[in-house]
């Protein structure tokens, strides 16, 4: 039996091409067949006309409208299994996720939403501005939650219109600045130990130090112990219940960790970052683990869920840690954790050694110079070639 994936892209290449390479050299996998993969291409459909593919993998979507709507067809009509469901993609704006999150009791910093600094472009604005609109001191609503605070978009997306606000001064040009966006003001938490970014993949995450103020090549720190086992298990815990909850099974969430508290500050990326030259050394974990999700998904005939069955979540209570743990088996239930690790041990099991052994090739390093060649100009190509090369060399070591 031949299982058809689909990828559903933008303007990525580096990892989408990797994805193809390792899916074809798995081979057949006995008692569930082959597979192969393609990319999407966006034309006409018919409501009633049946797909080929069994998974899309689908990166467009959140803003491209039209293979948004191809998307809830072949989920609604078909069952074609999504890693992310387009049902709640405006989930992915952020604000919903907050609002979920805070009342599953996690600790999200105080956020506040105002209103456009713009009004936006609609002929009825003014005269339900004028009717309705509240006035409201601005300065007031940032003394309240205290300075310094965050000022970012409620729809987020790669830290667009994120300002550090310190002082009022700075409140105001930032919110002048705003424009037609649509702003939150949430809390800092100043002082904290360590900033961490977990990738989940299906059922597996991975948890990375993460330095924002570093340029994008050197924001993952190869760092295995930045995090307590604790702290690190928590981390993994909440991105897990996001995603469950969500049904994503393809984001990323961001935590701040202060003494002992986790706090989640975003988790609701339609996108996440999984370029070779931002994961470096990771990039192969990301790559083979969507491989095998995909697969997992495809051979066991996982369905697509629309019914979020969030009354299961918001009927857990307790204390933090009770409900932590509860959330954890609610979101291990959604993925079919045991079932994945087992299908994953019984059928998977090559698949390490054909990941180590493309990535140490010179089929992988082409790709690694083709993505450094499209990425920066001339003049950085050997310096960042190396840098890459080297992050990856660490790889194959650690992993042989």
């Amino acid at each position: 039996m031949r299982h058809l994936i689909g990828l559903l892209l933008g303007t990525e290449e580096d990892w989408p091409s990797a994805f193809e390479t390792v899916l074809r050299r798995l081979g057949p996998i006995k008692g569930v067949g082959e597979f192969d993969v393609e990319r999407v291409t966006i034309e006409p459909f018919d409501l009633r006309a049946e797909p080929r593919h069994a998974l899309v993998i689908d990166r467009l979507a959140y803003w491209y409208y039209h293979p948004r709507e191809w998307l809830k067809k072949i989920s609604m009509m078909d069952d074609v299994y999504l890693l992310n469901s387009p049902f709640t993609f405006q989930s992915m704006e952020k604000h919903a996720a907050y609002c979920a999150m805070m009342r599953l009791g996690l600790k999200v910093p105080e956020t506040v939403l105002v209103p456009y600094k713009n009004p936006p472009d609609n002929a009825r604005y003014a005269y339900t501005a004028a009717r309705y609109n509240q006035p409201f001191d601005l300065d007031e609503v940032a003394e309240r939650i205290g300075y310094p605070l965050f000022m970012k978009p409620y729809d987020g997306g790669a830290w667009r219109g994120v300002s550090l606000v310190r002082d009022k001064d700075e409140l105001h040009r930032a919110y002048d600045a705003s424009g037609e966006m649509l702003m939150h003001l949430q809390q800092a938490i100043q002082g904290y130990d360590a900033f961490a970014r977990s990738l989940s993949i299906g059922a597996e995450t991975m948890v990375m130090r993460f330095r924002p103020e570093e340029p994008m090549h050197a924001r993952y720190a190869v760092d295995h112990g930045f995090l307590s086992p604790a702290a690190g298990e928590e981390v993994v815990t909440i991105g897990r219940l996001v995603n469950a909850f969500f049904r994503w099974e393809f984001n990323s969430c961001e935590t701040l960790i202060k003494g002992a508290g986790v706090h989640p500050i975003d988790y609701a990326n339609a996108c996440p970052d999984v370029a070779l030259t931002s994961l470096h050394y990771y990039f192969p974990w990301a790559i083979k683990t969507l491989v095998k999700w995909c697969v997992f998904c495809v051979a066991t005939r996982r369905r697509p869920r629309i019914d979020l069955e969030t009354h299961d979540y918001f009927a857990v209570t307790g204390t933090y840690e009770e409900r932590l743990a509860e959330y954890r088996k609610l979101a291990d239930r959604y993925f079919e954790t045991e079932r994945y690790d087992e299908f994953c041990q019984t059928h998977l099991g090559h698949l390490d050694d054909v990941v180590l052994e493309w990535v140490a090739g010179p089929e992988f390093d082409r790709l690694l110079v083709d993505t450094v060649k499209t990425t920066y100009p001339e003049n950085e190509h050997d310096q960042f070639v190396e840098h890459f090369r080297g992050l990856l060399r660490l790889w194959v070591k650690d992993q042989g």
